[in-house]
């Protein structure tokens, strides 16, 4: 086998895929989660295909578990190194002693990366070897973990190379195999192929439709256009006589880039028997150079060729594809550095100082965020003090403009009160009485959308106690977090209380004094004086005949005039006519008493009109007056004495509440999740670290 794989030029610059497979034993430190993708070649297809058969003709050594069943239950990354031999002692081969192993030698043995400096010259101590790991890891039933052992096998007689064997592809559940083993190989096998710097290994039997080839269907579903899929053809030497993969070879049937190659391994009967590989691959050799389908094409075929082909397509992919790992590497190492600097250190300073700092540091942000200083400023959305802005100018000023006095109180109201409030002798001119009963009456209605306002103020200060709690600093400390979030949230509902108050006192303010005398108010007589001028303008204007000229407007009636006695009873021109009248002669006359509720009814008279035209002109001038100092003195009252209290008073606060000795140590106990999350930045950045110097050697 040494004279058929060490071909001159068979081997061109190995040290690139010594390179990765150094960043490979980096990365497998850290577990699964690689975030870096390597160039390799994966290894799929399903049970019965031959590809551990395919492994071990490459290796040119028995070394993989065999039996019924799943015998791969991680993945293998297996790692060949060429390295030359050593000059043989008077032609005598080094012997090992005590080995199993019959074809043991010093030139050749296995390292396992979870034993590291060990070399197993035993090859069948190397399958004991990855039994005994499978197990530790899943047990000993037929379940799968995706956790890989790495295997590095030296050796004159491979080719330098690295491969992925995973799990066989299998579609019923067998024995004590998990219902779904199915999907959970699948998932394993996707995880791996779905990366675009792997090169998948479709291991195929040669004497089953290709079509029905479940290394190739699973292939194709990541690389349809079949450009980082090599075929591999086993069991060539089973196919009925008279046919070939003359066809599949030369690319008719299911076309791949970089080709198929057509391999024959040990029957069962050889493994059984322990027929050497040495003389398997020679067994093959002379099969495809006596077969008259392949005998032209023979130096193409074979496993030697195969191994050839693949280290050739690996290290043409590494060269492609180190710019890109580079750059990656070096921008994974900045971020999960940047990361494990946020986590802080694992070893604390002084408890007292550390939670004195951030008390002042929470503060400081605090003071900032609110009055918008701070240097995360958004350009997509509102933040901080100007959320509470827009609460103030925008939902405040519009909730309280929106608020329409007549909406409740309609002129029948207003005429009801109006005599009401003139009690037992008719007023003669429009009492006061009843505008300040009405007004008061809608100011009142202004302390709602006061306290609202105090409540969503209330909202946005803890929705930024909560943004600031958000921070990594608070994820490391949970109890600090928690108690923060305690002691800040007494400390806003401590200073809701004044702040509700001095809002309600504000509406008592207005409602308490109505001061007729302001500037911007509209006076009773300028108020007379539209209405009159209203209704005289919609009348229409009497003309003389005879000249032409207007002719004088007729006196208004009078407004408090006694109600007539003269006159049809059915008229309802008495001062009272709208709430009682008499419907006939006897009725009236038998004067009987009153209901017990006595309610307005019918249309007003044109007096009843003209007098609620006033007030509701005064009420609405009032009122006009009263929202805009309400618009301007609320949010003055809220900054006073709840966001200007807590920017002023929140260290004191925090510092009292927080800062005793007895309890500084439980506050910085660390969450599970920053221990563990350092952890593994840690790994990560170590490992990152060293790849970042192995990649630097290439330039």
């Amino acid at each position: 086998m040494a004279d058929t794989l060490n071909v001159p030029g068979g081997i061109s610059d190995p040290a690139l895929i010594k390179l990765v497979n150094k960043l490979q034993d980096v990365f497998a430190t850290v577990g699964v989660n690689n975030p870096i993708d390597l160039p390799q070649i994966v290894v799929v297809g399903s049970q019965s295909s031959g590809k551990s058969s395919v492994l071990e003709n490459i290796v040119g050594r028995d070394f993989l578990p065999r039996g019924s069943g799943i015998v791969t239950r991680r993945p293998l990354v297996l790692q060949l190194i060429n390295r030359p031999a050593t000059p043989q002692t008077n032609g005598v081969k080094d012997e090992i002693s005590g080995s199993t192993d019959k074809a043991a030698n010093a030139d050749e043995w296995g390292e396992f990366l979870h034993i590291p400096g060990q070399k197993f010259y035993d090859f069948n101590r190397i399958r004991e070897e990855i039994s005994r790991e499978t197990e530790a890891k899943v047990g000993r039933n037929s379940g799968i973990s995706a956790s890989p052992i790495n295997l590095r096998v030296y050796s004159p007689n491979v080719l330098t190379l690295t491969l992925v064997d995973l799990p066989g592809l299998t579609k019923v559940p067998v024995g004590d195999q998990p219902r779904d083993i199915e999907r959970q190989i699948k998932d394993m096998v996707l995880k791996y192929i779905q990366k675009s710097n792997a090169i998948i290994l479709a291991v195929t039997s040669a004497n089953i439709d290709l079509a029905n080839s479940d290394g190739l269907k699973l292939a194709r579903e990541v690389d349809p256009e079949g450009q980082r899929t090599i075929g591999v053809l086993t069991k060539v030497d089973l196919m009925d006589e008279g046919t070939d993969v003359v066809d599949i070879l030369a690319g008719r049937i299911i076309p791949l880039r970089l080709g198929y190659v057509p391999v024959v391994n040990r029957g069962q009967r050889d493994i059984d028997n322990k027929k050497p590989i040495s003389a398997s691959l020679e067994a093959e050799k002379n099969f495809f150079e006596n077969h008259n389908a392949y005998r032209n094409k023979s130096t193409y075929c074979g496993t030697p060729y195969l191994a050839r082909k693949l280290n050739l397509i690996l290290m043409m992919h590494i060269k492609q594809t180190l710019p890109d790992i580079k750059a990656r590497i070096a921008s994974s190492l900045q971020k999960y550095s940047a990361e494990l600097e946020s986590l802080g250190p694992s070893m604390l300073g002084n408890s007292a100082n550390i939670v004195l700092n951030i008390i002042t540091e929470f503060t400081n942000e605090w003071r900032t965020v609110l009055e918008g200083n701070n240097g995360e400023l958004s350009s997509t959305e509102l933040s901080g003090g100007a959320r509470i802005s827009f609460v103030f100018h925008e939902l405040y000023s519009n909730g309280v403009k929106a608020v329409d006095p007549f909406d409740v109180v309609k002129d029948v109201d207003i005429r009801t009160i109006l005599y009401n409030s003139s009690g037992s002798s008719p007023a003669l001119f429009v009492g006061t009485t009843a505008f300040e009963v009405i007004v008061k009456q809608q100011i009142k209605r202004l302390e709602e959308p006061s306290l609202k306002c105090v409540s969503l103020v209330y909202d946005e200060l803890v929705r930024i106690l909560t943004q600031l709690l958000a921070r990594q600093l608070y994820r490391r400390y949970p109890q600090l977090k928690e108690k923060f979030h305690g002691v800040v949230i007494s400390f806003f509902k401590k200073a809701m209380e004044p702040t509700n108050k001095l809002v309600r006192d504000l509406v008592s303010m207005e409602a308490c004094y109505i001061n007729t005398a302001h500037p911007d108010f509209l006076n009773g007589h300028r108020a007379m004086a539209i209405v009159n001028e209203r209704y005289n303008g919609a009348k229409p204007v009497q003309v003389d005949p005879k000249t032409g000229k207007p002719l004088a407007a007729s006196a208004t009636p009078a407004r408090a005039t006694s109600p007539s006695l003269d006159g049809n009873l059915d008229n309802n021109s008495g001062f009272f006519g709208s709430f009682f009248a008499a419907k006939n002669k006897k009725k009236a006359a038998a004067m009987e008493a009153p209901p017990p509720t006595l309610k307005a009814s019918g249309t007003l008279s044109e007096r009843e009109n003209i007098e609620v035209e006033v007030i509701k002109l005064l009420i609405a001038s009032y009122f006009n007056i009263v929202k805009r100092t309400m618009i301007d003195m609320v949010p003055k009252a809220i900054m006073l004495n709840l966001v200007q209290f807590t920017k002023d008073e929140m260290q004191r606060e925090l510092l009292e509440n927080m800062y005793r000795n007895e309890t500084l140590d439980d506050l910085l106990k660390e969450s599970d999740y920053t221990i563990r999350r350092r952890k593994e930045c840690h790994q990560m950045v170590e490992s990152l670290g060293k790849a970042s110097e192995i990649v630097s050697q290439v330039q």
